[in-house]
């Protein structure tokens, strides 16, 4: 009866997933925001400047300024802006699905100063003698469109026009919106086609009515935009573009659907690895490995987040570094399988084994997420925000929900005979009576110190080729480093460089470099030296759009945020590493901390290396890829070193070299399997991003895709040589493990 209530149990937690899987998701994933960079839209990061010399920024002024731009964006119309303070002097505005980005752009950053002046120049009033809301679109006699004011103070209204109309005949009231002084003039402006002020309306009486229109050469539209901005009112600051960014929407919903295709190949695959190679715990891993997605979609959801594209990407990065608990722990229940242990006995042990490893892997990537998310920009935040919500959840699911359900199945006792179940085969077990501590393993011929001498050597000139091509080469920085602007460019056609290229130089914007893109030569990635205004932008936009049948995506990095991300770079790096050093020096041992760092330290220089030499652009989802393989890399050598720090507790005492790198040999060969595949299901994933994914994820998925499989190499060639060296250094200094000299002879 107790086999049956728990098969019972296990498929009535199966249906229960699936069916709310099934009934919400729907609605869940349409309740997700989506970013800029898969909805189209742009977002823009200012700095903060007082509006009058000798005023000081305070946080209320901040507090204000925000305000006034969140009054500005509805009157764009866009739902759920992002506008958030960083730091002391800066204003990050994100407007994901915002139509008409010129428009956007000119209505957030214009002062909306409204000021009356005599033809002298001389400030009359200004916004502040407007009635709060007080401005509204009309039409005049003749059916002209105006906007109608109304004043605060008849009487100092009356007090203007007696001063205007004692100029005759100059009684002209001059209505300026953000007067420049020094820079503005109605003497200069007045014989223009198109003058920069409102209106010059001529006074030939006093006024005592607190009602005034101004009638200018407005559309109903333009008359409307300008009542709706002066009743937002006038910002108290004045903003400088520091980094600015905008995305078409056509291309975000193409790069959305890309990256949607990608993943779902990716993950399939893994699904498909997992169920052949470990049969029913990998049967149980994809069901889990469903959950954890669709609990990682609601999350997002609850936390009203924005996903991003590389958010997208770490959600299906996370799948396989979530399958990783499944692999460590299944692999330990087959071997436990495999030296004849019982199915309950050998699913107890897998668990009891493996249990701080996966913890100790999930921690060691959490932190570099962590270093992420603090020191990230906008779109590293989201992969950051996205990869913090996977480890957390794949953790919970992955090995608490994985083995609640294959404990079911266990503890059942139906497939106490069929080890086959378990992807292991009859032959391989060996009698539980022979006392075979280990199961024998396909690498048990391969001498792993010998070979990694000459590895360790390869790997130490390969370090040094690789500074020197990097010294010659320099690294090919985005302008996200280099600052200035990048044009992406997408047509329906093939693109020509050069007929681009005179294109853009009719709008006298002379190209860095123009690199073509895509299978037929249809997309263009062009970069600038100089940073251009928000009314070229607009030019561009239009120019672009009507010749190529797409609204590019134009980003611009001042040289202060260019360098500020540089530097902040170097930081997350630093603080990642310190971090690991302590946690695994504090978990095992200063020497197996050493050796885990500078290995990944080698994995991310080797990205660096081939990006340099390959001239592929480093940019900041490149400082997102190193960063989490200088948190991933680190797993397969915890994986490594947890086995040598078991074998190393169950040798009685150090004698000698040998000992060392007898368990040197014994942990790699008794673990590589499970670091290849391990390795393996978090490839695929990254393998299908960089086949199907979308463009702008390219160079990331390639930079993970060579840190992951250097990885792969340093945690067997590196890391333990690097070990064994610093083990051999400290067996010399008489500081290795030895066991107590007996009190006596006698014996109990």
């Amino acid at each position: 009866m107790a086999k049956q209530s728990r098969i019972v149990a296990f498929f009535l937690i199966v249906l229960l997933i699936g069916g709310i899987i099934g009934a919400t998701t729907k609605n869940i994933t349409q309740g997700i925001n989506l970013g800029l960079d898969l909805r189209g839209g742009f977002e823009v990061l200012y700095e903060v400047k007082p509006a009058k010399e000798g005023e000081k920024l305070t946080r209320k002024t901040l507090l204000s300024t925000v305000e006034a731009l969140e009054k500005r964006v509805n009157v764009l119309g866009v739902s759920e802006p992002n506008i958030q303070i960083e730091g002391n002097d800066r204003i990050r505005v994100q407007l994901a699905g915002v139509k008409d980005q010129a428009k956007a752009r000119s209505i957030l950053a214009t002062q909306a100063k409204l000021t009356f002046r005599d033809i002298n120049d001389k400030v009359l009033m200004d916004g502040a003698d407007l009635k709060a809301g007080g401005a509204s679109q009309t039409f005049d006699e003749q059916g002209k469109p105006s906007v109608a004011l109304t004043l605060k103070d008849a009487d100092k209204f009356k007090s203007v026009t007696e001063q205007v109309l004692a100029m005759k005949p100059d009684n002209l009231m001059v209505i300026w919106l953000d007067f420049e002084e020094g820079k503005d003039s109605y003497k200069a402006e007045a014989a223009k086609v198109k003058p920069k002020y409102l209106s010059a309306a001529s006074v030939n009486q006093v006024f005592t009515q607190t009602d005034v229109s101004i009638v200018g050469n407005f559309t109903a539209a333009e008359a409307k935009e300008l009542a709706n901005l002066l009743n937002a009112g006038a910002l108290p600051v004045e903003l400088k573009e520091l980094y600015s960014t905008s995305v078409g929407a056509k291309y975000g919903e193409t790069a959305l659907q890309k990256t949607i295709v990608a993943g779902a190949i990716g993950i399939a695959l893994v699904f498909l690895f997992m169920i052949a190679y470990y049969r029913l715990p990998g049967l149980v891993a994809v069901i889990m490995l469903t959950l954890y997605t669709y609990i990682t979609l609601v999350t997002f959801h609850w936390m009203h987040a924005v996903l991003t594209l590389p958010g997208i990407a770490a959600l299906i990065l996370g799948v396989g570094i979530a399958v990783d608990a499944n692999v460590i722990t299944d692999e330990r229940f087959k071997e436990e399988l495999k030296i004849g242990k019982s199915v309950m006995a050998a699913y107890r042990a897998g668990n009891k084994h493996s249990f701080l490893t996966i913890l100790d892997a999930h921690i060691t990537t959490l932190l570099a997420a962590v270093v992420l998310f603090v020191y990230g920009t906008s779109s590293v935040k989201g992969f950051a925000t996205s990869l913090i919500v996977s480890l957390i959840i794949g953790f919970v699911t992955n090995v608490g929900g994985t083995r609640l359900l294959l404990g079911l199945l266990v503890k059942s006792r139906l497939f106490d005979k069929k080890i086959g179940y378990f992807g292991v085969k009859r032959r391989d077990v060996i009698s539980l009576s022979k006392g075979v501590e280990y199961a024998p393993t396909k690498f048990d011929r391969i001498d792993f110190v010998k070979v990694g001498n000459r590895f360790l050597i390869f790997s130490i000139a390969a370090v040094v080729v690789g500074i020197i091509a990097v010294s010659l080469f320099r690294l090919n920085l985005s302008i996200d480093f280099s600052s200035g602007t990048r044009i992406d460019v997408t047509s329906n056609k093939t693109i020509v460089a050069s007929e681009l290229k005179a294109d853009l130089q009719k709008l006298n914007i002379d190209p860095e470099d123009i690199v073509l893109t895509g299978t037929k030569n249809e997309g263009a990635a062009v970069r600038t030296h100089g940073v251009l205004s928000k009314e070229e932008i607009a030019g561009l936009k239009d120019a672009i759009k009507s010749k190529y049948g797409n609204e590019p995506n134009v980003s611009t990095v001042s040289p202060t945020i260019g360098k500020e991300i540089a530097r902040n770079a170097l930081i997350s790096v630093l603080i990642a590493s310190v971090g690991i050093i302590l946690y695994v020096s504090f978990r095992f041992r200063f020497t197996y901390a050493i050796s885990a760092v500078l290995a990944l330290l080698h994995d991310a220089f080797f990205i660096i290396m081939v990006f340099s030499i390959l001239r592929l652009e480093v940019d900041l989802p490149f400082i997102a890829a190193v960063l989490t393989i200088v948190g991933y890399s680190i797993n397969d050598s915890i994986v490594t070193f947890d086995r040598n720090r078991q074998l190393y507790k169950e040798k009685k005492k150090i004698r000698s070299a040998a000992d060392l790198e007898d368990i040197v040999n014994m942990s790699i060969r008794q673990t590589l399997g499970r670091s290849i595949n391990t390795v393996l299901t978090v490839l695929l994933p990254v393998i299908a991003l960089l086949i199907f994914g979308s463009e702008s994820l390219r160079n990331f998925s390639l930079a993970l895709l060579i840190g992951l499989v250097v990885g792969t190499y340093s945690s067997v060639f590196v890391a333990s040589q690097i070990w064994l060296i610093l083990e051999k250094n400290r067996l010399k200094k008489g500081r290795t493990k030895r066991e107590p000299e007996p009190t006596s002879d006698i014996q109990v």
